[in-house]
């Protein structure tokens, strides 16, 4: 019965919602998801734990090393698409919205009107997901989260899954912003908790697709899995481009070539993934350019380690500040919108 009152309320709000008579009517927008490793501001919060980032602490975050990140971030974010700010990015590892609030009033973003949604999750680190966008460009109709609880390990707390209902033009499209459980402890060993987060996104996009089978579905984030582990491929269903499947990992082809968006123990990890619905593959108003999910490096992005590895460059490297942006590289996708 909940889920039907959930629905109902979706399909009122999408129906009733204002058409985007004030939009910049683009042809191309960039949708872009980065993991942006650990960005937390330099303010103790009781609720949060966040000793680690603090200026008394040993890696002494301070505010001048919180400055660089948020510019080098800010940096990043517009390089991805060199002609244009990105109208959606989603984002992993903030630590609330006040960080998101100083992220968007760095030169790079002030000029281009962004908005924030976010909401603080129950993680045990204290870092949460978002989503930011360009208000000229996307409009949003509502927005939920979808917790990730644990029945066999209720202590065990993770991020919820951020659900965005927008439009672009006057297409209604659903946001999911994704990050599952890591793979410390071991990959193996770790991987029913993945699995159980992929098994409630599925059951929220199943839902969706079942009230209208071409619905828009742009899934993102830091999954801690790669396009062949069974939380992608089989719990859901995500498959190649060229599958004609419901649903499709942009990340495919790249992960294929042996490219990643995360280096481990000398080798690359496809953590970072993008997945749409086949509606934006197959579809007449939107669609993702040439079915393709890209990766954004750039040189400045790189540390070269003793082995001559070329690997995303981290703030810290354990407790040793390095002044690197993240150890993540974002991915990212054009949408062709008519």
């Amino acid at each position: 019965m909940r889920k039907i009152i959930w629905l109902l309320v979706v399909v009122a709000w999408i129906s009733g919602s204002c058409s985007s008579q004030n939009k910049m009517l683009r042809n191309e927008y960039t949708v872009v998801s980065y993991n942006v490793e650990n960005l937390f501001d330099t303010v103790d919060d009781p609720n949060v734990p966040d000793e680690e980032f603090l200026p008394e602490s040993e890696k002494m975050w301070n505010n001048e090393r919180y400055q660089k990140k948020l510019n080098d971030l800010a940096k990043v974010i517009s390089e991805v698409n060199p002609l244009e700010m990105p109208e959606i990015v989603g984002l992993i590892e903030v630590e609330n919205r006040t960080v998101l609030e100083d992220l968007i009033r760095t030169a790079a973003f002030k000029d281009h009107k962004y908005a924030i949604i976010h909401e603080e999750s129950p993680d045990y680190r204290g870092i949460d997901v978002a989503l930011i966008y360009r208000s000229d460009a996307f409009t949003e109709i509502m927005h939920e989260t979808l917790p990730v609880i644990f029945p066999d390990d209720p202590e065990f707390k993770t991020r919820d899954i951020l659900h965005v209902v927008g439009k672009v033009r006057n297409e209604t499209v659903h946001i999911f912003v994704n990050h599952w459980p890591s793979r410390i402890g071991g990959e193996d060993k770790t991987e029913p908790k993945r699995v159980l987060a992929a098994s409630v996104l599925k059951q929220r996009v199943d839902l969706l697709m079942k009230v209208d089978p071409k619905a828009r579905i742009i899934i993102m984030g830091d999954m801690n899995d790669e396009t062949g582990n069974k939380s992608l491929s089989e719990v859901l269903g995500a498959a190649s481009p060229a599958s004609g499947a419901k649903l499709v990992n942009l990340m495919m082809p790249d992960d294929a070539a042996g490219l990643g968006t995360y280096f481990y123990n000398g080798g690359w990890n496809m953590l970072d993934n993008l997945i749409v619905s086949q509606e934006m593959i197959s579809g007449k108003h939107m669609k993702v350019q040439n079915q393709k999910g890209h990766i954004y490096r750039d040189a400045w992005m790189i540390f070269t380690n003793k082995n001559g590895d070329k690997t995303p460059n981290r703030s810290y490297v354990g407790k040793k500040y390095v002044a690197g942006v993240s150890d993540h590289f974002p991915v990212y996708f054009k949408m062709i919108v008519k």
